[in-house]
Parts: C-alpha cells; sequence; structure tokens
C-alpha cells in the first residue's frame, strides 16, 4: 500500500472519484482505520443486500406473501410490490405513513398497516430523532419504539398501534401455510420479535427472512443480539434467515 490517495476505494474517495489523483495520507490513527473498516463492511453487506433483494423478487409470484417491517418510504416495498406477490407493509411513523399511502394508492396487492411490530399488542410511544424537525424524511428511518437509541429525542414521540407480530404470522401460516419473504428493519424492535420467533421454531414457515440489527445503537442488548445470531448460524442456513440486512 504506497500512502496515495489513488489507493483507496471510489467510495472512499467521495465526489472526487479516480480522476483527481491529489495524495493525501492514508488513515493513520486507530479510531480513523476503524471507522474505515466498519465502512467497508457497511459497503459489501450493502452491496449482498441489493443482490440478494434482485434474487427475492425474481422468485417471488402472484400469490405470494412478502412482508415489510419498517417499511418507511416504501422503497423495498415497491419493488416487492412489482413482482405481483401479496404485499403487507408495516410503518409506524405518521410521517412516513402518508408517503407510502400516496405512492400505493394504485396498488391493489399492498396492504399497509400504520403500526408498529413487536411482542404484545397495543398501543407504544413511537420515538423520532432529534434532527426530525429539520430533515422529516431523512430523520423518519431512525424512528424507534425502543428506549436509549442513539440520537432520539425522547421527548418527540407519539403513541402508535402495536401488532404482536409473531402472532400476526401465526395467522398468516394458518392460511397460506407458509410466508415467502420477510424483511425487517425496525431500529431494535426486532430482538424481541427474532428472540421469541425462534424459540417457537416459526421460521420453518417463513421461505426466507432478512433483518437489520442494531447492535451499535443499543449496547446493553449486545449480548442478547449475539447468542441469537450464535442460534440463527446454528440452526438455519444463511439464505433463509440472514441477519445482515442493510
Amino acid at each position: 500500500m504506497s500512502g496515495e490517495v489513488e489507493d483507496l476505494p471510489e467510495e472512499v474517495l467521495g465526489k472526487r472519484g479516480k480522476k483527481d489523483k491529489k495524495s493525501r495520507p492514508l488513515p493513520s490513527t486507530p479510531e480513523d482505520i476503524e471507522a474505515l473498516i466498519r465502512r467497508q463492511k457497511r459497503n459489501l453487506r450493502k452491496a449482498w443486500a441489493e443482490g440478494y433483494l434482485t434474487a427475492i423478487t425474481a422468485m417471488l409470484r402472484p400469490g405470494d406473501l412478502a412482508v415489510d417491517c419498517g417499511a418507511n418510504m416504501g422503497v423495498v416495498t415497491e419493488r416487492l410490490a412489482s413482482t405481483g406477490a401479496d404485499v403487507v407493509a408495516f410503518e409506524p411513523d405518521p410521517f412516513a405513513f402518508a408517503t407510502l399511502e400516496q405512492k400505493f394508492a394504485n396498488s391493489p396487492n399492498v396492504t399497509l398497516i400504520n403500526a408498529a411490530v413487536g411482542v404484545g399488542s397495543g398501543t407504544v410511544r413511537l420515538m423520532r430523532a432529534d434532527n426530525f424537525g429539520e430533515n422529516p424524511e431523512g430523520a423518519s428511518v431512525k424512528s424507534t419504539i425502543l428506549d436509549g437509541g442513539r440520537r432520539i429525542d425522547a421527548e418527540n414521540a407519539v403513541e402508535v398501534p402495536l401488532i404482536d407480530f409473531p402472532s400476526w404470522v401465526a395467522d398468516q401460516v394458518r392460511g397460506r401455510s407458509e410466508i415467502a419473504f420477510v424483511k425487517m428493519d425496525i431500529e431494535g424492535a426486532e430482538l424481541d420479535i427474532l428472540e421469541k420467533m425462534h424459540a417457537d421454531q416459526m421460521f420453518t414457515n417463513l421461505r426466507c427472512l432478512v433483518a437489520e440489527t442494531h447492535e451499535r445503537k443499543f449496547k446493553e442488548l449486545r449480548d442478547r443480539y449475539k447468542a441469537l445470531r450464535d442460534a440463527v448460524a446454528e440452526n438455519y442456513a444463511p439464505g433463509k434467515v440472514n441477519l445482515d440486512w442493510i
């Protein structure tokens, strides 16, 4: 490694890209190196997720059921809906949900549910990011029902319905025999759900599930996340249950 900027991948170079060959030092402190490694690992996970979603949409057919937990602005929902499969999209944040309603108003195969998913039912407090007021579209992706998240303004919260997701899944399986695909990106609330689904052997009735886990945001939960990852890796192939969605 020569220490010149052209040795860095393009995504690290930023907008200047490969055409600007001006030299600058490589990251040298442990913190900078760790940040670069994390960024590269994230890039690899993102590339994997894009490829995986392409494969999922290739195998989905009309009559299949695909579920998007944490639909936000509907990017994944839209790709799932384009296959003709039945799509159920859960989104608790009223701001993001209004966007979904406009986007899928003419999509009869998409069912939108303005609720959080968890273990248990009723109502729950949805807390928003501290920059929600300045950038609601960008910040709404961070809205969470779990206390203790980074950059979350606990005072900026709304009450939303809570749906018991394992029970909902069991109801769907009784009617359809299986769910084709579940994507879960729900800012920390995934841990309770996934632990419950694993304990009750519910993954066997899903063709495949992907989830983004949030260990970095909730340090006190890291031991539970590790135990869940170990259990999933021992019992399921990565293509069936994968916890590295991004």
